[in-house]
């Protein structure tokens, strides 16, 4: 039914299309919104363990490339040199250990010295396990381990953390075997 040659204004308000694409932004943005976030935070964790495991790295390479002893200073200053490196994300959840083994003829690996920092050492003697084939009789080889506990500055996404663990084996690249008398 036409009123005064115009349409009846329910059909006017079903063929209006002004707005359509307001309604549309607006049950998409929420969507596109909670993406962009949640990549966003995945960034910043994937970065975060990068640098976990590039500290862990460093300082188990700046231990393997000692030419004499190292003193239980020395590898505190290298656990300071990982804090440097897992800049800009906080580095009071990094833990540290470094540890020098050692194979024995009877194919055990035993831990010359260790020392830690948030993680205990681990004890003079015990036997550890390491990847077969890394080292054979008589050699050493310093590991390196860090666990970081990531937390994230938008808590929605991520309420509880993430940790991360990276383990590193290097030989000892000047001497036969790194000690650390005072560790």
């Amino acid at each position: 039914m036409r009123l005064f040659g115009r349409k009846d204004p329910l059909r006017r308000l079903m063929d209006d299309q002004r707005g359509v694409s307001a309604v549309e932004f607006a049950l998409i943005a929420p969507i596109m919104i909670f993406f962009y976030f949640g990549l966003a935070e995945f960034c910043q964790g994937y970065m975060a363990q990068k640098r976990m495991g590039h500290a862990a790295a460093m300082v188990g390479d700046l231990v393997s490339q000692s030419t004499t002893d190292v003193t239980s200073e020395q590898v505190d200053d290298m656990f300071a040199i990982g804090n440097l490196i897992l800049k800009p994300f906080a580095a009071d959840s990094l833990d540290l250990r470094i540890t020098s083994v050692t194979r024995n003829v009877n194919d055990t690996i035993t831990v010359d010295w260790s020392k830690g920092r948030g993680m205990s050492p681990l004890a003079e003697g015990a036997t550890v396990t390491i990847p077969p084939d890394l080292i054979e009789d008589g050699e050493s080889l310093v590991i390196s381990e860090a666990i970081y506990e990531y937390d994230s500055p938008v808590d929605y996404l991520v309420p509880a953390g993430i940790t991360f663990n990276q383990k590193h084996y290097l030989r000892p690249r000047a001497v036969q075997k790194v000690n650390c008398p005072d560790c």
